[in-house]
C-alpha cells in the first residue's frame, strides 16, 4: 500500500462529488504523479457531424493531468495555468480514457503531459498543460475533507 493511498482515493472522491461530473459520468483513477479519466461516449457529447466534441477531449484530458498533478498535492487545490491540446481523431461510440502523468515539478509549476484513447486503444488527442498551487486548502474542498 503506498503512503499517499489515502489523499488518492479523497482526490477520486472529491471528483466525483463535482457536479459537473453528473453530466459527463467519467472515473478516476489516481496515483502517484498520474491520473486515469474514462468517459462514455453518448450522443449527447456530439457536434453536428456525430461525433465527440473537442470540449469533451479537453475535459478529460485537463482532467487528467490536474489529478495527476493534485497527487502530488496534499495541502491544497492547484488550479489550470494553461492546457495545450491536438486533436488527432474523431470518436463517436465506446469511451475516451485520458492517461497523464507527470513531466515536470518545481515548487509552484508542474506540468503534465496527456493522451486521450479510444476503445481500440487508438490516440484520440493529446495535450499538455502547466499547473500552480493554489491558496484554497484541500480539506475546504467537499469530498476531499
Amino acid at each position: 500500500m503506498h503512503p499517499d493511498d489515502d489523499h488518492f482515493r479523497r482526490l477520486e472522491r472529491m471528483y466525483a462529488m463535482a457536479p459537473i461530473n453528473d453530466y459527463f459520468r467519467p472515473v478516476l483513477k489516481v496515483s502517484e504523479g498520474q491520473a486515469d479519466v474514462t468517459v462514455p461516449v453518448r450522443p449527447e457529447f456530439f457536434h453536428a457531424a456525430h461525433a465527440a466534441h473537442g470540449a469533451v477531449y479537453f475535459k478529460a484530458l485537463d482532467d487528467a493531468a490536474f489529478f495527476a498533478v493534485s497527487s502530488l498535492v496534499t495541502d491544497v487545490f492547484v488550479l489550470t495555468v494553461s492546457y495545450n491540446l491536438y486533436l488527432t481523431r474523431p470518436v463517436s461510440t465506446g469511451s475516451m480514457r485520458a492517461l497523464s502523468r507527470v513531466v515536470h515539478r518545481s515548487r509552484q509549476l508542474f506540468v503534465a503531459d496527456a493522451q486521450l484513447l479510444d476503445a481500440d486503444g487508438k490516440q484520440l488527442a493529446r495535450g499538455s498543460g502547466s499547473f500552480m498551487r493554489s491558496t484554497i486548502p484541500l480539506s475546504s474542498i467537499d469530498g476531499y475533507a
